[in-house]
């Protein structure tokens, strides 16, 4: 493949040869112009070159756009009225929902998607996550908001999937990769009968297998109808399998599994533990993070668990605890040297005393040596009074 400089790249170019970053990573496929956003994505990541074993056609390189003009104005799916009214975070994570639902629902309808819409989903939930990482995770555990289960749930998984991401270094642009993977992971569903899906009681063997054929149709629609390269398809593909092999469609096992598949694998399994689901009452973060905590390298990478495990803590962030002097407290910032010791805030003393969101004091158990968390608790159990 031959290399071509970021800097001699122009909105409008189309290659013959797909377009590729660091050897094997899709820039843009054959045929399909490389666009303004693609070239600045390049810049701030801080790649020079791109590779291809194509050539420019003669028709972009006559029509391209040049830095000196305006951009054409590209047509794009409206954004809903809650996306266009954002004024915080919790409006942020509460209309990257609702835009997620109305991908799954033309998903869901077979109307042809806008991926353009997909990608502004996933880059403004990255910017989220890197600007406002505390606060999406506590409303990851917090749960407050009802409706729209897939999209909350995969939206979910695609946040802690990037903070998992963040931990072990992986470059910005794959990161990207392993979002859209997440946001997307159970999109096969919607091709399952809705009887099999929303079944209750357990399945027969007939309608497991139609279950576990949701992978292969999540690949389709990632990398035949959407058109996303091999390591997003890939990524959501497998994250069924396990890191004994134990797992589906391919019994995969270890380091064969694509690495943003064992990263969804881990944030999925979390996820599904704190979701608030009708039949299922809610895991805290503390019992959710003990389950995983006793996988013992049978479904999930220890490498990957042991990311996690740093970014989020044994309690994680919005986490309600019961110190051994009788305090009731939330974890505000986790530590990741010591996660076993976060930084709290008192939300109620031993005697009763209870403090508004930001008035009880900041007690950081690292260099606290006599404090120990002796519990995890459940909100609701501070909602009814502590004996």
């Amino acid at each position: 493949m031959k290399k071509i400089e970021v800097k001699s790249l122009r909105a409008g170019l189309i290659f013959t040869q797909p377009v590729f970053i660091e050897g094997n990573n899709l820039l843009v496929p054959a045929g399909i112009a490389v666009r303004k956003k693609d070239i600045e994505r390049l810049s701030s990541w801080g790649i020079e070159t791109v590779e291809t074993d194509g050539e420019v056609t003669q028709a972009s390189r006559q029509n391209f756009i040049t830095p000196e003009e305006p951009p054409k104005t590209a047509v794009s799916s409206p954004l809903p009225a809650a996306a266009q009214e954002n004024k915080g975070v919790y409006q942020t994570y509460q209309a990257l929902i609702e835009e997620l639902d109305v991908v799954f629902s033309h998903i869901s309808s077979q109307v042809s998607s806008d991926i353009a819409f997909i990608e502004d989903i996933t880059e403004r939930l990255f910017r989220a996550v890197q600007e406002q990482r505390d606060s999406m995770v506590r409303y990851i555990l917090g749960g407050e908001i009802a409706g729209r289960e897939m999209a909350k749930n995969s939206l979910n998984t695609a946040i802690l999937s990037t903070l998992i991401a963040m931990e072990l270094n992986i470059p910005n642009y794959k990161i990207l990769q392993i979002i859209i993977g997440a946001l997307l992971h159970d999109v096969g569903m919607l091709r399952i009968p809705k009887e099999i899906v929303e079944k209750k009681g357990g399945l027969s063997k007939e309608e497991l297998r139609s279950i576990q054929t949701h992978p292969l149709h999540t690949y389709q629609i990632i990398c035949k109808e959407l058109g996303y390269p091999e390591e997003v398809g890939a990524a959501a593909f497998q994250h069924h399998e396990r890191w004994d092999g134990g797992g589906y469609p391919r019994r995969l096992a270890g380091e064969a599994i694509d690495l943003g598949a064992r990263i969804i694998s881990v944030a999925d399994a979390f996820e599904a533990m704190v979701s608030r689901k009708p039949y299922r009452n809610s895991l805290m973060g503390y019992q959710a993070m003990k389950n995983l905590l006793s996988d013992n390298s049978r479904r999930f990478d220890p490498n990957i668990l042991r990311a996690f495990i740093k970014t989020m803590g044994i309690y994680p962030i919005g986490s309600i605890i019961l110190l051994n002097n009788g305090n009731i407290a939330r974890v505000v910032e986790v530590q990741g040297t010591a996660p076993l010791r976060p930084k709290i805030r008192i939300l109620m003393d031993k005697a009763g005393k209870t403090y508004k969101k930001d008035e009880g004091n900041v007690i950081n158990l690292l260099a606290e040596k006599d404090l120990f968390i002796a519990r995890a608790m459940d909100l609701r159990e501070l909602t009814k009074g502590h004996e």
